[in-house]
């Protein structure tokens, strides 16, 4: 049985990608919580691999860090390799 995605080492650059896409944003938790109509846990769920977004919610998250999706996704293609 193949892995789940949470235990693969894309699943840690995701996650450190998101980190990236909102302090390069220049923005708090807090900041992009309010800007999402979430509250900060949501954000920190996010960051930490508690929580799973959908591909809206991920667009959602990008636009509002001031990135398209399809930049992000390119960009964490690249770091992929």
């Amino acid at each position: 049985m193949p892995a789940k995605s949470i235990h693969k080492s894309e699943y840690i650059v995701l996650l450190r990608r998101l980190r990236a896409l909102r302090t390069d944003a220049g923005l708090t938790q807090t900041e992009l919580s309010a800007a999402l109509h979430r509250p900060q846990s949501y954000v920190s769920d996010v960051e930490r691999g508690s929580r799973r977004m959908d591909l809206l919610q991920l667009r959602e998250f990008c636009n509002a860090c001031g990135q398209s999706l399809t930049e992000f996704v390119g960009e964490f293609e690249q770091e992929l390799g």
